[in-house]
């Protein structure tokens, strides 16, 4: 029988019930900002904004128990694009600053080990915690051990009660995250900066990981009368979804859960049965789509959008899967091949049609956003900016080849972090509300940090000389944008997808449209299709493969040049094996020109030799949100 492990915290603070919501219209010390001024809201998205939707700070119990001593307010203020000094000390600000952040910390012993650390040894009676506590005083690196010593304990239930003392964890979770509410509101500032309240559900099944971030719409009169729900003791979601059905019932805001980058799930992300082990219902595919509306494709922690042994014929599927695809978070359990159909999305985009045609709805009609999952309190997405994702990957010369996850046999390595994902909104006004309420249409999409701007509408009606007119609006009125569902149609969907480099970045190589399609027998299947690429003069296909755009890029230098790509490529586009019985989703694909990984920058910078195998460069993209066709 599993041990109680994060939990104490939770049981003890608020049971997986209704009566997590409590009754409460405020808390003491908790600061509640007065109405915004005035914020002019367009009549359709005109700008889209970037975002952070999961970051850590010293709150969380990984994090601070590695050596970050962030807190959330030095998370918002780096955020804004001010200068702040990180853990290792050294001093760093954001040559641009983002849009919007939600700090997620994790719901489980939020906290904890914060206080562990601020007790006198002198008051601690168990000898692992004196141990831990002292170890994370000593230096960073014994920090860093005591972590790796308390995550195996917590995920055990080998915990010592006295660190999950039911009075220890009701006050720590309590100060936390009043004090994170307030700092929220302090630095939201509508139609320049927006700061969520959120918080990591961490659903953790031996290493494999279900993670939830959670964002709610509202501010602190709502926000401050529910607690982060833990995850301990949940075999899934559910008992989530039913404190965010009872914090809306009871307080008349809204939220929404995003699904943890599932690379990490060994296949139990998204499965093709309910949590009752048999085939999923129109009930529980219908439950699940309003709770989690969008996913989380790529982070820190590797890239998810699709796996070479599932797109055989996609020659950009392999993106960010070094050492991601090996096995579980903790690599205590090692991955089989048929585990990546519950863990890559397309492939779990292709499962949701399966299900919608047995059932009627569609379980995993998802939106795509990226973002970091830095536990640095610093949200950094460029390749030049990688601050790392713990503080022992902070730059320094030894951290491409520090293991990831130590004392395993078969470990990832630091290089095989990317260093990035955006979550990018078309929001009509840079706002909480705006913002939470694309996000439910879906109206957003991902990049691997670079900031490419892509638009996306499905119509049946576009003019044939859609882009000598003004096209957005004639997307908005006669089609829908990304995130939206065409439904039935007598006649070929057509297509209006634009994208425009990142304006600091790099050109683009091609756009291409993914299309995924369930057949009159339920089986699935998918296509990618280069619609628009740079240099057509030049690059033709060849067997029905693009000619590749070139490569630009000196690695001793960590540098390219945009001597090849295209600053802008677009396209009006027509599915030419369009079937109407199918039930299709369409998504675009943008991929920049090669350029240097933060590999290649530390080289230089550090004057060291990467190791053998490690990447160095590559072809950066963007996602969009589906859009949905058929009956």
């Amino acid at each position: 029988m599993r041990k109680a492990v994060l939990l104490a915290l939770v049981a003890t603070v608020v049971a997986p019930s209704l009566a997590m919501v409590e009754s409460r219209s405020g808390n003491p010390g908790v600061e509640v900002k007065a109405a915004p001024s005035q914020v002019v809201e367009s009549d359709f998205p005109r700008t889209v904004l970037w975002g952070d939707t999961h970051l850590h700070t010293t709150n969380s119990f990984d994090a601070f128990a590695a050596g970050n001593r962030l807190g959330p307010e030095d998370a918002l203020r780096f955020a804004r694009g001010e200068h702040v000094t990180s853990s290792t000390g050294q001093h760093v600000q954001l040559k641009r600053s983002l849009d919007f952040l939600v700090i997620a910390d994790h719901s489980d012993a939020i906290g904890v080990t914060a206080d562990l650390y601020n007790t006198p040894s002198s008051e601690l009676a168990d000898p692992r915690l004196r141990r831990w506590r002292d170890m994370m005083h000593e230096s960073l690196k014994q920090s860093a051990l005591a972590t790796r010593e308390l995550i195996t304990a917590f995920r055990t239930g080998d915990i010592p009660a006295d660190l999950v003392r039911p009075e220890r964890v009701a006050a720590a979770t309590r100060r936390v995250w009043d004090n994170q509410v307030s700092l929220v509101e302090r630095y939201n500032e509508p139609g320049r900066f927006t700061a969520l309240h959120g918080f990591e559900f961490t659903l953790d099944r031996d290493g494999d990981s279900l993670h939830r971030n959670v964002i709610f719409r509202d501010d602190a009169s709502r926000a401050s009368k529910v607690l982060p729900f833990p995850a301990d003791g949940a075999k899934g979601p559910e008992d989530l979804w039913s404190y965010m059905e009872a914090y809306e019932r009871n307080t008349g805001g809204r939220a929404l859960a995003i699904p943890h980058n599932p690379n990490l799930s060994n296949g139990l992300f998204f499965q093709m049965t309910g949590p009752g082990g048999g085939p999923m219902t129109a009930e529980e595919a219908r439950r699940r789509a309003a709770r989690e509306p969008l996913v989380e494709v790529t982070q820190y922690k590797g890239d998810s959008e699709s796996h070479p042994l599932l797109s055989r014929n996609d020659e950009f599927a392999s993106f960010g899967d070094a050492g991601w695809d090996a096995g579980n978070a903790s690599l205590s359990r090692l991955k089989k091949p048929e585990m990546l159909k519950g863990e890559y999305i397309r492939e779990v985009l292709k499962r949701g049609l399966a299900i919608q045609q047995r059932t009627g709805a569609n379980p995993y009609a998802f939106g795509m956003i990226g973002s970091t999952d830095s536990h640095t309190g610093l949200s950094t997405v460029s390749e030049d900016e990688f601050m790392g994702k713990m503080v022992s990957d902070e730059p320094n010369p030894d951290r491409m080849t520090r293991p990831v996850n130590p004392g395993v046999a078969q470990t990832r390595l630091g290089w095989q972090y990317l260093a990035g994902g955006l979550a990018a909104v078309w929001a009509t006004s840079n706002t909480r509300e705006a913002i939470f309420d694309a996000m439910l249409r879906r109206e957003v999409y991902a990049t691997t940090g670079p900031r490419i701007t892509v638009r996306l509408f499905a119509g049946r009606s576009f003019p044939a000389d859609v882009f000598k007119r003004d096209w957005i609006r004639i997307g908005y009125k006669r089609g829908i944008p990304m995130g939206g569902d065409l439904g039935a149609t007598t006649s070929s969907p057509q297509f209006i997808v634009q994208a425009m480099k990142d304006p600091m970045g790099a050109n683009l190589d091609r756009i291409q449209i993914v299309k995924g399609w369930v057949d009159a027998s339920g089986e699935t299947h998918e296509k990618v299709f280069d619609v628009a690429w740079s240099e057509p003069a030049r690059r033709k296909m060849v067997k029905g493969r693009l000619t590749p755009v070139g490569d630009t890029v000196d690695v001793t230098t960590a540098s390219y040049t945009n001597s090849i790509g295209a600053p802008e490529l677009r396209k009006l586009w027509e599915d030419p094996e369009w079937r109407r019985v199918q039930r299709a989703f369409y998504y675009a694909r943008v991929i920049e020109i090669p350029t240097p990984r933060w590999t290649a920058f530390d080289a230089v910078r550090f004057k060291v030799k990467p190791p053998e195998g490690a990447s160095l460069k590559d072809q950066e993209r963007a996602y969009t949100s589906p859009i949905w066709v058929g009956g």
